[in-house]
Order: C-alpha cells, then sequence, then structure tokens
C-alpha cells in the first residue's frame, strides 16, 4: 500500500518531544501507520550536503506538511528567514498539504518573527491550538483521517460505491464497456448504443463521482482489476474423492472483470461433471444436459461473485468433489435473513448494489430475491436434493449435489458401514462389480452379492446386467428429495435404448445425464410395483433358468466357504434352487 510522507517542521529544540510524540504515534496507530511515515531531519543519517538542501528537498517529496509553531523562531540565514519559515514557505510554493498547529501561551511570550509567520499562516490555512500532548495528538489524528477521506482513500461508503483514489479512465478497458452495451442493449432494451464514450456510460450506470471511479467500475470494467483489488479473484479446485485432499488434480485461479471470473469458473464445473448429448427433432443441434443443471450452478458462482464481501482477503472459492460441488464466498446474508429464508419468497437486498445492477442488464442476475429459489427448482425438477445453504463463519457455503445419495439419505436408508463405503467407491469411480467389492472387503462372492442385491432392492443401486463378468452395478439417478423424511427412493425407469450417450458413456437418465464411462450392455426393462424395480429376465435367460440354476450351484459349492460349514451359505443355495419355480408360475 502507498504510503504518504508527512513531514514536521519547528525548532527542533524547543519542541522536540512533540515532534516524537507525532512520529511514534502515527507509526504505532493500526490505521495511520498503514497510509503514513513521518519524517524528523533528526532521524537522517549524516551527509556531506547543507542542511537547508536536504530539510527543503524533503518537504518537497512530502505529502503532508505539519507545522508546530511554539514560541521560539529560529536561526535566521542570510536572508534573515529561519528554517521553519523556509519549510513553509516551500510547502505553499509546492501546494502541500498543510496542517499548522499552535502551542498555546500568551502572543507577548513568542518571538515577533514568530507571531508574524503565525499570522501569515492562519490568513491561508486553518490552524488549531495544543495545550499539551494529549490535544496535540487528537488534532494530529483529526486532521489524517479527514485528510484520508478527502483523498477517498478511506470511506464510509459502501465498498462498491467507495471511489479509487488511485485509479483513472486508462485504466478502464473500452472494449469491455463496448460488449456490455451491446449486451445490456440486447438483453435488457437498455437506452446507450454500444458507440457510447466509455466515460459517458460510466456516469450513466452511477460509476463516476466527482471524476473518480468508483470500486465497482474497476471490478466491472477495468483493463487488470487485480492491480487494485488482488483478492477480487476466483479459485477452482476439482477433488477426484468427497473430501479436501491433496494432490489436487485441477487448480485454476480465475481473474479479470466480474464477468470474466463467472464465464470462467462455470467453464471449469461444466467440464468437470458428467454429461449427455440428446437429439432434438426440431434442431440439427443437440442439446447437453448436465448431471446438475447448468443454471442452478451459473446461479451459485455468480451470486459468490455479486454479493462476496470485497475487503475481505479471501477469494470465492469453488470445490467440486465426487458427490457434490461447493460454492464458497468470503462474507455474510445481510441483516435479516438466515440460510432458511432462502428456501422462501424473500426480497433481494444486493450486498454491492453498484456491481448488481450491471449484472442485472446483461442478465448474469434476475435483482428479485429468486436466485435460491431458482437454484432448488432446478434440482428438484432435476430429481436432486435441494441445494444447502449455511453459515461457515466468515464464509458463506452452497452446496449443490450431483445425486440423491448425499450422506443425510445414506443415514434413512440403514446402510452397513460396508455398504456405505461402497456408495463412496462408486462416487468415485462411476461404478462396482461383484469382483470388485469381494476384493474391497475381503469377503465370499455370495457376502457382495447379498451385499450388492439388498442396494438394489433399496433403491441406491441399479444392476447393469444379468450375470457374468459384464454385469456392474451404477447409482440410481433419481432418489429421494430433501425433506422427505423416511420416504422410499423413488423408481427409475431405464431408458430401452442409448440415444443421446456420448461415446463410451455408461447410464443415461430420462433427463440426458451421462454417468460413467464404461460400454453400457443393452440395458433392460422393469416390473412395474416391485420395491427395488429390480431389470426383468430376458427371454433367453428364462429358457435357461434351469442352466443358470445348476450354474449358482456349482458356484456356491466352490465358493470361500463349504456348504456343510455355513448356513448362510445353504439357505443362500435353497433360494436359488426356488428361483424358477417362481419364474414358472409367472409364465
Amino acid at each position: 500500500m502507498l504510503q504518504r510522507l508527512i513531514f514536521v517542521s519547528s525548532v527542533q529544540k524547543e519542541l522536540q518531544q512533540e515532534r516524537y510524540e507525532i512520529r511514534d504515534y502515527v507509526h504505532g496507530d493500526p490505521l495511520l501507520n498503514k497510509h503514513f511515515t513521518v519524517f524528523l531531519f533528526e532521524d537522517m543519517p549524516p551527509e556531506d550536503r547543507r542542511p537547508d538542501e536536504v530539510y527543503l528537498e524533503m518537504v518537497q517529496k512530502s505529502d503532508i506538511y505539519v507545522g508546530l509553531f511554539g514560541s521560539k523562531y529560529g536561526k535566521p540565514n542570510a536572508g534573515g528567514v529561519s528554517p521553519v519559515e523556509q519549510e513553509y514557505l516551500c510547502a505553499r510554493e509546492h501546494a502541500k498539504h498543510r496542517m499548522i498547529l499552535i502551542k498555546e501561551m500568551d502572543a507577548s511570550a513568542r518571538d515577533s518573527r514568530m507571531n508574524a509567520l503565525i499570522l501569515k499562516a492562519q490568513n491561508e490555512v486553518v490552524r488549531n491550538e495544543f495545550s499539551n500532548i494529549t490535544k496535540l495528538i487528537e488534532s494530529i489524528y483529526t486532521g489524517l483521517v479527514s485528510y484520508l477521506e478527502g483523498q477517498h482513500i478511506i470511506t464510509t461508503d459502501p465498498f462498491d460505491a467507495a471511489v479509487h483514489a488511485e485509479a483513472a479512465m486508462d485504466d478502464i478497458a473500452p472494449d469491455k464497456i463496448s460488449w456490455f452495451l451491446k449486451r445490456a442493449r440486447e438483453e435488457r432494451n437498455y437506452p446507450l448504443s454500444e458507440n457510447t464514450p466509455p466515460a459517458d456510460a460510466l456516469r450513466h450506470l452511477d460509476l463516476i463521482h466527482d471524476g473518480h471511479l468508483k470500486n465497482s467500475a474497476l471490478l466491472l470494467f477495468a483493463k487488470q482489476p487485480q492491480k487494485f483489488f488482488i483478492q477480487a479473484e476466483t479459485k477452482c479446485l476439482h477433488f477426484h474423492g468427497t473430501t479436501v485432499a491433496k494432490p489436487i488434480p485441477s487448480y485454476q485461479i480465475f481473474k479479470g472483470t466480474v464477468f470474466d471470473q463467472v464465464d470462467a469458473a462455470v467453464d471449469f464445473v461444466l467440464s468437470k461433471l458428467n454429461r449427455s448429448v440428446m437429439p432434438q427433432s426440431n434442431s440439427p443441434a443437440s442439446a447437453v444436459g448436465y448431471e446438475i443443471p447448468y443454471m442452478a450452478i451459473r446461479e451459485a458462482i455468480v451470486n459468490a461473485v455479486a454479493h462476496r464481501e470485497y475487503t475481505s482477503n479471501a477469494a470465492v472459492q469453488v470445490m467440486i468433489f465426487a458427490d457434490r460441488v461447493e460454492v464458497w464466498n468470503p462474507g455474510s446474508l445481510p441483516a435479516g435473513l438466515v440460510p432458511e429464508s432462502l428456501r422462501s419468497a424473500h426480497s433481494s437486498i444486493p450486498k454491492n448494489l453498484h456491481l448488481a445492477t450491471p449484472l442485472y442488464l446483461t442478465h448474469y442476475i434476475e435483482k428479485a430475491g429468486t436466485g435460491t429459489l431458482d437454484m432448488i427448482a432446478l434440482c428438484t425438477k432435476a430429481e436432486l436434493p435441494e441445494p444447502d445453504f449455511k453459515q461457515n463463519g466468515g464464509q458463506f457455503v452452497v452446496t449443490l449435489w450431483r445425486n440423491w445419495l448425499t450422506d443425510e439419505a445414506i443415514k434413512e436408508l440403514l446402510l452397513t458401514d460396508r455398504q456405505q463405503e461402497a456408495v463412496r467407491y462408486i462416487k468415485i469411480n462411476k461404478k462396482i462389480a461383484n469382483a470388485d467389492y469381494q476384493k474391497l472387503f475381503s469377503i465370499s462372492k455370495p457376502t457382495a452379492s447379498r451385499d450388492l442385491e439388498d442396494l438394489v432392492v433399496k433403491g441406491v443401486l441399479q444392476k447393469i446386467g444379468v450375470t457374468g463378468k459384464g454385469t456392474y452395478y451404477v447409482l440410481r439417478l433419481k432418489g429421494l428429495i430433501k425433506g422427505s423424511k423416511g420416504s422410499s427412493p423413488k423408481s427409475q425407469k431405464i431408458p430401452g435404448n442409448n440415444k443421446g450417450l456420448t461415446k463410451g458413456s455408461g447410464v443415461s437418465s430420462q433427463n440426458g445425464i451421462h454417468m460413467g464411462h464404461s460400454k453400457s450392455p443393452k440395458t433392460q426393462g422393469v416390473i412395474k410395483g416391485s420395491k427395488g424395480t429390480l431389470p426383468k429376465a430376458s427371454s433367453h435367460k428364462k429358457k435357461n433358468s434351469k442352466q443358470d440354476v445348476n450354474k449358482t450351484n456349482r458356484t456356491s459349492r466352490h465358493g470361500a466357504m463349504k456348504p456343510s460349514k455355513s448356513r448362510k451359505l445353504k439357505r443362500t443355495v435353497k433360494a436359488a434352487k426356488k428361483a424358477p419355480k417362481k419364474q414358472s408360475k409367472n409364465k
């Protein structure tokens, strides 16, 4: 941060303590030491130069001149002018900000030449008097804070409405203004044309005050916004698992304007999600569907960038896990709103109003308090759980679920520890085969089969294939809707063909969601009304049901445990022998 130089002028020996008190106070104050440094002539190391050359040079370099006038005038030079008056005249000549502080005493106790200097100064600037060190420090603090406010260095205005003292129109990118005007005209019928001069466009948006650019103008249209606000960036991270863990497979930091950051972050998330391409009868172009609705992702990210606390050193952070996407932004909800309020109709209270207006005009947001409701509706329509909203210390967090199997839903299904671990495995690896399950938990094939079948019955898994090495299990795409505590998962009808799947894709739901990366066999039908929506047996399977029973018996006999030593295995074999009788009844 740029520090302003304060030059303290006085007769050194007379006001030595006051000079030191000013220096030590400014350098020790949490606010002032960020913005100022104090120069005292006596702090300089020895130099082979005339003293008057040095102190007059430092006056010229300073931003603020502080004159402490007491009773003594000081030793005059050949022209009859003392160093104190020379410094004052130099500050006036170079238009420095002057603060004159006069020590209280009877005028008769002062040197007449000092009285003349005081009279000259008070006709040009406002002066204060001090009787002790406390009064002196109070005047110094008030004067310096007033200077910072006057220079727009500190302000009581909201961050986005405050002006930036060091920015100029040269820092604004004309092409970004033109893009905005064209987009706003198309989206909201904005009256200004894209050829409007940048300064006029910014004034129309109330992004300039007294010739100074507001912070929001820089965040929206600067050539290099991070030159002014290094913290204004969006970090995107992709993890293969369900927790934050190194190494991080993909990590990007996006800078630029708020528009640039939103677009880049959304693209990053979409590139990591499963997707499907669905042919359209009325268009040669195919529609792309994502496992999380595109607009829900965009809404979560644009809200984070628009409503974040820009005075925080933290960045917006987007994290993609195997089961969810989290969007973190520094700050908190406006007064009167709590996370649960976002699930019902509520008013729009923009954190950064001067940012929100251009985002509204370009159709990035609506400014109607509907953003979170839209996210909920989109996820519900896609048969995903509702998003989670929570305050986590100084961060507000939005969680979008990639599938219905949240930790809460898994608990309600009363899965065993082994089954819960299997679900986590599939979230990361997209599928699991019986052999994988056996190896993962060091168990027998019959035990693995019972666990997997139970997960199918409970609606957690979908079995792909009938028997053999090509058979595997994937997560069902539809399930519990948040808030339906204790309800059963919704059944999912598997499409009768694999239209719309990208090459090498796995299972696709009816809303075009792409899951998995291995080739899929022909999908099976569903027995309507069955609890777990088990796949139908194909016709060739029914004809060879007796062979399948014999095969099952052979598999059981060569399992990890001998039938004579395992009652559970006997029950498995017995159940398998009864299976063809049930099928013959259905025939």
